[in-house]
């Protein structure tokens, strides 16, 4: 691996941990950037999960102070994640390799339309909660909802934070802030059990890894401390451009 090559994943890690901080779908940057430079997808895919693990680490610490409070939820929606990211790493894993790399273009495509469907989500999240906490219990069916989108999440995981979002936003009564900050950390479960059983059983390139985690790591703090100031369609418009031109990739 060239020395531009490493520039370009680590700073796509950078992108990415900003991203998945804020609004989530990084992995619709670091995916497509190690198809581009010839990783295998199954090898990308395990080396791009325990990558961001870092990342999310760092964007869950940054949003320490909106999680004050919600430990019997954290707790609760984090054991859902970690069920459901390990059947999904583990349904990559079962799953043959040539099965993954024809549903990845319905994945991105997924995850793309998420992401321009994002607004949408928030807007309706922003009208339904406003900025105050709100009293009324979360709703039964968001754990298991919790669960399912960790399996997405384990199995690839692109636009897992706008799913998460959506969830959140539906059955549980919070304001914005505090639901971003419980996504972050379930989402980030979720990558940290699919990166330990990858790390164990899976072919993952550590280079690759490194690259993405010294990069997410930074992209997750600048998320955190900048990243509400930046204008979300911007960074939407950079994950959607780069979606569309994988799924042109594959197509081709």
């Amino acid at each position: 691996m060239g020395i531009l090559e490493a520039l370009a994943i680590a700073m796509a890690g950078v992108a990415a941990g900003t991203i998945n901080t804020i609004v989530g779908s990084g992995t619709l940057i670091t995916f497509p950037t190690l198809l581009a430079f010839g990783v295998p997808p199954v090898t990308a895919n395990a080396s791009n999960t325990i990558g961001l693990v870092p990342g999310s680490l760092s964007g869950a610490w940054g949003y320490r102070r909106e999680l004050r409070g919600q430990r019997a939820r954290v707790v609760r929606l984090g054991l859902a994640s970690l069920v459901g990211g390990t059947v999904g790493a583990v349904l990559l894993l079962v799953l043959p390799a040539d099965a993954f790399e024809r549903i990845v273009p319905a994945l991105i495509a997924l995850g793309v339309l998420l992401v321009l469907l994002g607004p949408r989500v928030s807007r309706w999240v922003a009208r339904r909660h406003g900025d105050t906490v709100g009293q009324r219990p979360d709703a039964r069916w968001v754990t298991p909802a919790a669960a399912a989108s960790g399996v997405y999440g384990g199995y690839f995981g692109a636009a897992q934070g706008v799913i998460l979002m959506g969830i959140l936003g539906i059955g549980v009564d919070d304001s914005i802030q505090r639901l971003n900050a419980v996504k972050n950390v379930a989402a980030g479960l979720v990558n940290a059990v699919a990166g330990l059983i990858f790390a164990v059983v899976a072919d993952v390139d550590w280079m690759v890894v490194a690259l993405i985690a010294v990069g997410a790591v930074v992209g997750g703090q600048i998320g955190a401390s900048y990243g509400r100031r930046l204008p979300p369609n911007v960074l939407r418009a950079v994950i959607v451009i780069v979606g569309v031109v994988a799924l042109l990739s594959f197509a081709v």
